[in-house]
């Protein structure tokens, strides 16, 4: 087993540094400059839609709105990755990594404009009203052969297995862990009550899911931010340094995190660049099927909504991340805030900093200790739990594509089991397993989406001749 897991460590660190980083930065690179930059040309837009007619409420229209689509995307995107993701990166590659995620987050908003355009556009609807659409259905019109099966058909394993099992077992595990800690209820307890609020939701399908994410995000997001900006209040005259750190550690890297200028500045953008794509997830196909289920009159309409989910994610949500732990750990008092390239790993060794407590640590400066346990735990809990019940939906919507709707029941039950068994177990080779496939979901979907940048690249056009036409008008 253990040496599986070094064998599997090995395959994802190739991939998210290497391979998966080229990738998703050139395909984001390349729909911006194909649709002349439409998360900037269209972001007004994009925000106007998914908040103009905001609601607690439910919508009064027919099907679904783009802001409970967006509310179930935003519910997947923002995890534990924009805590536990965000600290990691700065340990590793230094404040600077934040500005590289910044930088990959703006790619990002032109690529998941292009997968929820693409979603629209071949999305299925059965005689019932039920919606199905993601990357499996944009694939196969990608490619309409053999070659389109096997691609489609990887991506729903891929995704089934990521998403659906692996993904709900490594939340829930997080949940487990950090109550455990916070309110020393032990985390089998909380396994029990988890999978059945769970279970709950699945059998409610996929209303039930956007009536739960529609009111969760919105609180779970105050919740957070309210905390972050309480805590930069009591640090507000470390935040003009704080800023300082993050430009200046973007560009020379090395004067903190030591070793050469190439390798330190590969280590901060490389950090940076993967954690922010999998934090905003774009150009990894899960995001797509949420999007597919909004009732819009064109699908440029849901591919701006779609951008305003990365920009909360990643420059709202994880951005409030790094600056509450900058400013507390890196200037002023901070234990690192004297650190340089020839004493940081040795001060962060004896500091006792790790990616999983650095948030804790960073409320706990300017609070206590248990307030910063309990608040970090309750913001884990939402964060953790929103991504549970979405995933689920994710993998179901593949899972119905392979083996029909009947068979949905037995993919419930095991993602059930799944989230329970997480939450008291800990398993280094489950968490592993898991990056791999969810990394592996990118190569048939960002395949599909360069074969398929016509049709995006014609519905960014129509938007623009519409706009041109009401001007003249």
């Amino acid at each position: 087993m253990d040496e599986l897991l070094k064998t599997i460590s090995a395959i994802n660190s190739g991939l998210s540094d290497y391979v998966l980083t080229f990738l998703l930065v050139g395909v984001g690179i390349y729909f911006t400059i194909r649709t002349r930059f439409i998360q900037i040309r269209c972001f007004k837009e994009g925000w106007e839609r998914a908040f103009g007619k905001f609601s607690l409420h439910g919508q009064q229209q027919k099907g679904l709105s783009s802001f409970q689509a967006l509310s179930a995307a935003i519910a997947a995107q923002v995890g534990t990755g924009n805590i536990v993701g965000a600290a990691g990166a700065i340990l590793t590659g230094g404040p600077g990594a934040i500005f590289w995620m910044w930088l990959i987050a703006f790619f990002g908003m032109a690529t998941i404009y292009a997968e929820a355009v693409l979603a629209q556009e071949t999305k299925i609807v059965d005689a019932d009203g039920t919606i199905h659409g993601g990357p499996v259905y944009y694939i196969k019109r990608a490619f309409p052969n053999l070659f389109g099966c096997i691609l489609a058909c990887f991506f729903a394993i891929a995704i089934i297995i990521s998403l659906g099992f692996m993904g709900c077992m490594v939340q829930a595990n997080s949940i487990g862990e950090t109550c455990q800690y916070a309110f020393k209820i032990p985390s089998w307890q909380i396994g029990i009550v988890i999978a059945i609020l769970s279970a709950v939701i699945f059998i409610g399908g996929v209303s039930r899911l956007v009536q739960v994410t529609e009111k969760l995000v919105p609180i779970m997001a105050c919740l957070y931010l309210l905390g972050c900006v309480l805590v930069l209040i009591c640090r507000i005259q470390y935040l003009p340094d704080t800023i300082v750190c993050i430009f200046k550690y973007a560009f020379m890297p090395e004067a903190l995190i030591g070793g050469g200028f190439g390798y330190a500045l590969k280590t901060a953008i490389s950090q940076g660049v993967k954690r922010g794509l999998f934090s905003n997830e774009a150009g990894m196909g899960s995001t797509p099927h949420a999007h597919a289920i909004a009732n819009v009159k064109h699908p440029h309409d849901q591919g701006t909504v779609a951008m305003i989910g990365v920009f909360i994610d990643t420059c709202v949500v994880l951005t409030m991340t790094a600056l509450i732990i900058i400013s507390t750990i890196y200037t002023g008092d901070g234990p690192l805030a004297n650190a340089t390239g020839a004493n940081y790993h040795e001060l962060l060794a004896n500091s006792g900093l790790t990616k999983t407590n650095l948030a804790q640590h960073a409320i706990a400066s300017v609070t206590t200790t248990n307030i910063g346990n309990i608040f970090v735990a309750i913001c884990l809990l939402f964060f953790a739990f929103s991504t549970i019940i979405t995933w689920n939906y994710f993998g179901k919507i593949n899972f119905h594509y392979l083996f029909g709707k009947k068979a949905t029941v037995l993919y419930s039950i095991l993602s059930i089991v799944s989230i329970y068994l997480g939450t008291i177990m800990k398993n280094d080779l489950v968490w592993e397993f898991q990056d791999m496939f969810n990394q592996l979901m990118v190569f048939p979907n960002v395949i599909a989406l360069v074969a398929l940048a016509g049709i995006v690249v014609l519905s960014s056009k129509q938007h623009t001749a519409k706009e041109k036409t009401e001007k003249s008008e």
